[in-house]
């Protein structure tokens, strides 16, 4: 008998549903207590231990009804909470006057070595240059003048960072390849092309980012790990480390500037996926009972590794979201991206495209009754 569990940890609330039992299978008992769900019916007797953290108030009790090709929902009060180590983001981890190694995240090669940095600064928002405009009252003293990191710097945007790579003996030869990208002029109103050099992994031939004639190199931090010298490179698997960094994006700048609604872009200009963040505080946990229900319901990759007697738990963001691919809700697409309150995120093309089978999957995996939002699509991102 396979469980889905929704916890929101600011409302101290749940959504618990027992998911539609095979034919003959009924009638279900069910009994709960804070930590156990004990689950009945005439083929099995089950029991689900609920992780410390997560204490349900059974007395609280309330919207039990169920719903066909879902299975038994019912509404708890609940007292969770979740110290699950996340994924450091770079602005979390980096400091200045530390040694640092690169790597490339798919494969674990080594991008750049023994790098000290003696400078860790925040960008600024993409369009601060125009921005100056409005602020300073005599001419623009940063007109013609881009950021560009020196030799030991790092400056971290939204959803990349910025080094200084000319003349450094420190990149055990990364392979590149010369590609032409189409970037937007200074006025917006038309395009420019211009020659970039993409980087490539050697080893794993990911698009790591890709680096100008000024020298400065743009690496994504989706393809990116940056670990301290001395230290083991830790292997992350690649959907949990592109969930976590794009989910830890999302409510940080949710955060910090006060916008919910995201384009994510490649850097081929497309837009790939529109997302809505809706909450940052959900908790899930799942138990799933035979490798079927696993193959075909669950939200976590991972949980293949689990017997039937375990469950995964894990802190995540809940989004809205709609594909832009195949020429899909192109007019839509082209609002958001008119509109001041929402917010662009460009990474590597086939990054958007791994996250949007990311976002499928998990809408695939939830109870039909919860796939679906207005005219949204719903999915999780695991942190």
């Amino acid at each position: 008998m396979d469980v889905f569990l929704e916890i929101r940890k600011r409302l101290q609330s749940a959504l618990l549903i027992i998911r539609e039992p095979k034919q003959g299978s009924l009638p279900i008992d069910v009994s709960i207590t804070p930590s156990v769900l004990k689950i009945k019916t005439l083929e099995q007797c089950r029991e689900i231990n609920f992780p410390p953290e997560v204490r349900l108030v059974p007395s609280s009790l309330r919207g039990l009804h169920y719903v066909p090709g879902d299975g038994m929902h019912m509404r708890f009060l609940v007292q969770a909470d979740s110290d699950k180590r996340l994924i450091s983001t770079l602005s979390q981890s980096l400091q200045a006057l530390k040694c640092y190694v690169f790597y490339c995240q798919s494969c674990g090669e080594i991008i750049i070595k023994e790098r000290k940095l003696l400078r860790v600064l925040p960008l600024p928002s993409g369009n601060w240059n125009a921005l100056v405009e409005d602020w300073c009252c005599h001419p623009d003293p940063f007109a013609n003048k881009p950021l560009h990191p020196g030799g030991n710097d790092c400056f971290i945007g939204d959803t990349h960072f910025l080094v200084n790579l000319k003349s450094d003996s420190c990149v055990p030869g990364p392979e590149i390849t010369q590609v032409e990208t189409q970037h937007p002029s200074e006025s917006h109103l038309e395009s420019k092309a211009k020659a970039n050099t993409e980087i490539i992994c050697k080893r794993c031939k990911a698009m790591l980012g890709e680096t100008g004639s000024s020298g400065t190199t743009k690496f994504y931090i989706t393809e990116i790990i940056i670990q301290p010298s001395g230290r083991d490179f830790d292997m992350i698997p690649r959907s949990q480390f592109v969930q976590s960094v794009i989910a830890q994006c999302l409510v940080e700048l949710s955060s910090t500037r006060s916008t919910f609604r995201f384009t994510v872009q490649g850097h081929d200009g497309k837009t790939y996926v529109l997302v809505w963040l809706l909450n940052s505080d959900s908790l899930l946990i799942e138990s799933l009972g035979n490798s079927e229900s696993i193959q075909a319901f669950s939200l976590f990759e991972d949980m293949e590794m689990l017997n039937s007697n375990s469950i995964g738990i894990w802190n995540a963001v809940k989004v809205l979201y709609h594909p832009c691919i195949k020429n899909r809700n192109n007019e839509l697409a082209s609002s958001w991206e008119n509109d001041i309150g929402v917010h662009s995120l460009v990474l590597p093309s086939q990054t958007c495209l791994e996250l949007l089978l990311m976002l499928s999957r998990s809408n695939d995996s939830l109870p039909p009754s919860l796939q679906y939002m207005n005219s949204f699509q719903v999915a999780f991102l695991k942190m």
